[in-house]
């Protein structure tokens, strides 16, 4: 059994990456962005007593210094637990680059052979909050899965709202969404922050469609077991490459539709995610006079159903310089 207690060490490595990529919020520079929010996480892991091996990272060892495909993390004393690890640093480089809503800091954490070692590629997905559990099927029409979610929250099919990226690929999807009579509302990065946002009324939010990466599924799904949403997905590979890619990764079945026990399987996972910039779930850093910074994070496990929200002030002056 993983200890509880890790849930409060993920926020405190995901609030270091925030807080570092936060620093570039504006400046154009997405990939200095990036690589401050990997920093600041490669340090903080080497704090927690843990024994995890990166699922999900940044890429490959040859094109990611940190935070790779493979690399070992944490303590890794005798008596820790061994783990795999998802994470994205920075879900919403442009994000931050341009000054614009919606970039997070994210882990999902499992126990070893838990988490799917999803391919750099795409995944057509569909994601949904707990009322809607149960109603979705990827495999069936848009139109299918719409009116299903429409009953399941008891809305009228013009009430609901369809989240998805604003991309090239998704004009004949939002025409299709648009005829069937339901609202849309488009988003430019962080599809991760936009599952999430499936699952909290508040954000006025009911489904995810559309394709999106598919190492963001596996972490938007970890976070959606934890809330007792429902996540499907389907890689979407664009080449024959990414086909053989699937195959030397044990995928055989790139049209196998993959759910939670495909992709986040195990009943004890947790997930950590701190807001960079403004979003509709999670607020982003501000900084604050006298070198003090505020973040605003969110930790949940799937084993208790326990969601915990954490606003937290930093005196930046004793924090370690990464």
């Amino acid at each position: 059994m993983i200890d509880r207690d890790i849930a409060m060490g993920l926020v405190r490595v995901t609030e270091v990456a925030a807080l570092q990529s936060a620093l570039w919020m504006g400046r154009g520079d997405k990939n200095a962005a990036d690589q401050a929010a990997v920093d600041g996480m490669r340090k903080m892991f080497d704090t927690l007593h843990i024994d995890g091996i990166v699922v999900i990272g940044e890429g490959e060892r040859d094109e990611a210094p940190m935070l790779y495909i493979g690399e070992q993390i944490g303590k890794r004393e005798p008596e820790d637990i061994q783990v795999d690890i998802a994470v994205d640093p920075l879900d919403g480089t442009n994000s931050v680059a341009n000054g614009l809503p919606n970039a997070i800091s994210v882990i999902a954490l499992a126990q070893r052979g838990c988490l799917l070692h999803a391919p750099d590629m795409y995944m057509n997905k569909i994601a949904v909050g707990p009322k809607a559990r149960g109603v979705i099927d990827i495999k069936a029409p848009i139109e299918t899965n719409l009116r299903n979610i429409a009953r399941a929250l008891n809305k009228d099919i013009k009430e609901v709202t369809v989240t998805m990226l604003d991309r090239e690929r998704h004009v004949d999807l939002v025409k299709e969404v648009r005829r069937i009579g339901c609202r849309i509302k488009l988003f430019r990065d962080g599809d991760v922050a936009a599952a999430l946002a499936t699952c909290f009324p508040g954000t006025g939010v009911d489904v995810l469609l559309g394709i999106g990466g598919a190492p963001e599924g596996v972490i938007s799904a970890a976070a959606l077991k934890c809330l007792e949403g429902e996540f499907q997905g389907v890689l979407y590979p664009s080449d024959e490459n990414e086909i053989k890619r699937c195959n030397e990764m044990g995928i055989k079945d790139i049209n196998k539709v993959l759910k939670f026990d495909d992709l986040v399987s195990g009943d004890d996972v947790f997930f950590a995610a701190t807001g960079i910039s403004d979003g509709e779930l999670l607020k982003g850093v501000l900084y604050l006079e006298n070198n003090r910074a505020a973040t605003h994070s969110v930790v949940m496990r799937s084993k208790t159903g326990t969601i915990r929200f954490v606003e937290a002030t930093h005196n930046l002056y004793k924090k370690p310089k990464y």
